[in-house]
């Protein structure tokens, strides 16, 4: 008679049964867990994409408005450059009408101040000094011409004679007075210097 272990064999397969369902169960987990985890990346890499394009954007607009507001600096920085060259223009224009208006005045001037009988030979400018040659035919109309150019409000006071020398007369021609003075050429309403004496003489007290 034989016998068969049907409980040995039931054991067996049970036992086989709860493995392969405890296998399952792992990879049931293991598989939800790679699920779960390629969520998140696909997640995280779609967070960074999107940061990434909001990044660019911004990167853009940025270069843009540096783009625009480099052209703005340029057009200041010409409008400046113009504005420099303008001054620069007006100054120029300025100074010469001054020195043209300068020796327009200063010849009308020595013209009204010459007294009779007395003329002008050498007129030397050396930036506003002046050296005045000439003859008169008295030392009276030297003094007057000296006063006449100190009273006409376009030379500085005082003005200096610097030679005066009467040439003996002849038979043909009268005594006549060599003269040569100095003067500082001004325009009127400039503040006159103070003597140097003077100015010695406060510095004292």
């Amino acid at each position: 008679m034989i016998r068969i272990n049907l409980l040995a064999v039931e054991r067996e397969a049970k036992k086989k049964k709860a493995t392969f369902q405890a296998g399952q169960k792992i990879t049931l987990a293991c598989g939800f867990i790679l699920v779960l985890t390629a969520g998140v990346v696909g997640w995280r890499y779609w967070l960074l994409a999107r940061e990434s394009t909001q990044m660019d954007a911004e990167i853009a607009t940025a270069q843009s408005e540096t783009t625009r507001l480099h052209g703005i600096i340029q057009q200041v920085q010409a409008f400046e450059q113009q504005k420099a060259q303008l001054q620069q223009r007006v100054v120029l224009i300025e100074q010469l009408r001054k020195s043209q208006t300068g020796p327009v005045h200063m010849l009308d001037q020595l013209s009204r101040s010459l007294p009779p009988m007395l003329w002008l030979t050498t007129l030397k400018q050396d930036d506003t000094s002046i050296t005045i040659d000439g003859r008169s035919t008295t030392q009276t109309g030297v003094s007057d011409f000296v006063g006449n150019l100190e009273s006409s409000g376009y030379f500085k006071k005082s003005v200096d004679i610097v030679s005066s020398q009467a040439e003996a007369a002849t038979t043909q021609a009268p005594e006549i007075v060599k003269f040569q003075l100095k003067a500082v050429f001004q325009t009127p309403g400039e503040p006159t210097p103070a003597p140097a004496a003077a100015a010695g003489r406060g510095g004292k007290k």
